[in-house]
């Protein structure tokens, strides 16, 4: 329940809210408590005078009815009042949370996102502000109507006979320890049915993402008997906790029961011997049927509390981490003009976070993180050793190498994606944690190894970056300048509805070549200072990155470029190229002076340039082939 503390911050935009909402719940229930007193003052009446004045009797019945009644309409009047403003001020209050956490979210790091599963956050975003929401909201509500329900009914029952009230309140004395029980219950089960489902939550992600992937290998039914096992395991986990909430309000309501019995009996009695009024008698009856309503909901409230602390533990733990690259309390002002970028002996290992979810382990094997791209580095092992070089304002630096020898990882050191593990990286002289990320990344044009887009219209996608304050004629212009330049434009025109296409889930409506050409005109549409190129046009043929290269030479013009590439023909233009391999730079310097070394640089050139001659020839050897089948006969 300690958990349940930290969203008391979100009530304080809502104190006035709150208070009103409090106040009538106290008014919805001493209109409520009114009526049994209301119906004792007829009953004792009519016992008194029994054999008087008919048409006085009906008079005093009927006042008293009116009473009841009024009493009823005031009572339901304020008790709607209550729910409208204490259910919606919980639903205010789930808006602020799950926009706090996703602010969270934006601000973590790549580390976090490489150990920590999609389907895991989709929950906690969802499901489980829900029951945060749920514990807030009719849980408090309920809290306050139990709590004054209890002390107005118990106070008018002691007034009516204390003795009675002792003895109808001796069955309730089992409930502490029964509230107990099975509230620390309810929280465990829980806690383990959101896990399952954020388990399940992943797998669904994942075969959306990827059912081509599935379809392509024929894994449905492997996926579908899969997806099975992790629906039984979260049914079993549901089932276990309907089982303790489900012997909870039976056992309450035994409890309830035996006060009843109690009071039926001594109550009984003490009529009998003159000590209480048959008035007394029955209002006293209706106030502990009223008093066990309350008992009954507590139940339910420890049930709705307990769910909301075991999703608000949850949420917490992502609230407390702190993202590894921050910005620092008082940061530099960027740069204004270009600015060198330097890396001083930079090394970089990726470590583990520890941050998986558990789950999935009754329905299935625990699954790697969503959406991870490429295969994530193995932690602790050093994947950049004592880098040093300069990339001076305006000029273009190339990085080449096999795969796995570090490429990815030093571009991403420049946008702050990850900070070194030893060693700095430097802007104009200034290490980058001096700087604002966001001020950083917002000079940088970042186009990734993976082409990730958005579902929605192309030109909104190209023109991600494009400031929202621009008129909509210059961001126009920028997102078709900048798909002319990646070679987009002419696919574009071809588009059904051009720059309005929607696209479908990560741009499945579009070639490979064209999402990394979408990718390359979104990082140039931001006219940034930087551009920072990650093999984006690995998908491409040759010839149309030829195109692509030839056209980015005006655009590289006065920035200062990384540029990755598997393909040694397109960076050997750079001003600097760094050869790679296992994390160190082994050979730097232009292109012929690399080809006159004759070391690593030389050999990817030949290898290339082998590679290509073996495919002309293969398509040399088929054309006459071709020709002579797409030949009519006669």
């Amino acid at each position: 329940m300690d958990q349940l503390r930290t969203v008391l911050p979100y009530f304080r935009p809502y104190r006035r809210a709150m208070f009103w909402g409090l106040v009538l719940v106290v008014l919805a229930n001493g209109f409520g408590l009114a009526s049994p007193y209301l119906l004792k003052l007829p009953i004792d009446a009519l016992t008194a005078g029994a054999g008087a004045d008919p048409d006085a009797t009906r008079r005093t019945v009927g006042g008293f009815a009116l009473l009841i009644v009024a009493a009823a309409i005031l009572g339901n009047a304020a008790r709607y009042g209550m729910r409208e403003i204490l259910n919606g001020l919980s639903r205010r209050i789930e808006v602020d949370l799950r926009n706090d956490f996703l602010g969270r979210l934006l601000r973590l790091d790549a580390g976090f996102y490489g150990s920590t599963r999609t389907g895991d956050l989709m929950s906690l975003a969802t499901n489980d502000t829900l029951a945060v929401r749920q514990a807030v909201g009719p849980a408090v509500m309920y809290s306050a109507n139990t709590a004054v329900n209890f002390v107005f009914g118990l106070g008018v029952m002691i007034w009516i006979s204390p003795r009675l009230t002792l003895a109808a309140l001796v069955p309730m004395t089992l409930l502490p320890p029964v509230v107990l029980l099975f509230g620390r219950a309810i929280h465990t089960r829980f806690e383990r049915i959101q896990e399952q489902f954020a388990a399940l939550s992943t797998m669904v992600q994942e075969n959306l993402a990827g059912v081509r992937i599935v379809r392509a290998y024929g894994r449905e039914a492997a996926q579908a008997r899969e997806f099975d096992a992790f629906n039984r395991a979260y049914l079993k986990r549901n089932m276990r906790l309907a089982y303790a909430s489900g012997a909870f309000h039976p056992v309450m309501g035994l409890l309830t029961g035996g006060a009843m019995v109690v009071v039926l009996w001594y109550g009984g009695r003490l009529v009998m011997t003159g000590e209480i009024t048959t008035g007394d008698f029955v209002a006293f009856s209706y106030y502990l049927v009223l008093l066990g309503w309350p008992m009954i909901a507590l139940g339910w409230v420890v049930n709705l509390f307990q769910r909301g602390a075991a999703s608000m533990g949850r949420i917490n733990r992502i609230m407390a981490i702190e993202p590894a690259v921050a910005s620092p309390a008082v940061p530099r002002p960027p740069p204004s003009g270009d600015a060198s970028i330097e890396f001083r002996d930079v090394s970089f290992r990726y470590a583990a976070r520890g941050q998986e979810a558990e789950g999935g382990t009754e329905g299935g094997r625990r699954r790697r993180p969503a959406d991870a791209g490429t295969p994530a580095p193995e932690p602790n092992r050093l994947v950049l050793r004592g880098i040093s070089f300069t990339a001076e304002p305006g000029r273009t630096v190339a990085i080449v190498g096999p795969t796995g020898s570090g490429k990815s990882t030093l571009v991403s050191l420049v946008a702050r994606v990850h900070d070194p593990t030893s060693g700095s990286v430097l802007l104009d002289g200034v290490p980058l944690p001096e700087y604002d990320p966001a001020e950083i990344r917002a000079r940088i044009g970042f186009a990734p190894q993976d082409s990730f887009l958005f579902s929605a219209r192309l030109g909104l996608n190209i023109g991600l970056g494009v400031g929202a304050s621009l008129p909509e004629d210059e961001r126009n212009r920028r997102v078709r300048d900048a798909a002319v330049a990646a070679r987009l434009h002419d696919a574009v025109e071809d588009l059904p509805d051009g720059y309005r296409t929607r696209l479908g889930e990560r741009g499945v409506n579009l070639s490979g070549g064209q999402k990394q050409r979408a990718t390359l005109a979104r990082a140039l549409a931001i006219d940034p200072a930087v551009l920072v190129l990650d093999d984006v046009l690995s998908a491409v043929d040759t010839a149309t990155e030829a195109s692509i290269l030839q056209g980015l030479r005006r655009e590289l013009k006065g920035r200062t470029a990384f540029i990755i590439s598997h393909r040694v023909t397109a960076v050997q233009d750079a001003d600097l190229i760094l050869v790679l391999d296992d994390g160190r730079i082994v050979e730097r310097g232009r292109h012929d002076e690399l080809v006159a070394l004759g070391g690593t640089y030389a050999t990817l050139l030949r290898r290339q340039l082998l590679e290509q001659d073996l495919a002309g020839a293969v398509a040399r050897r088929l054309s006459p082939t071709i020709r002579a089948r797409s030949r009519p006969s006669t």
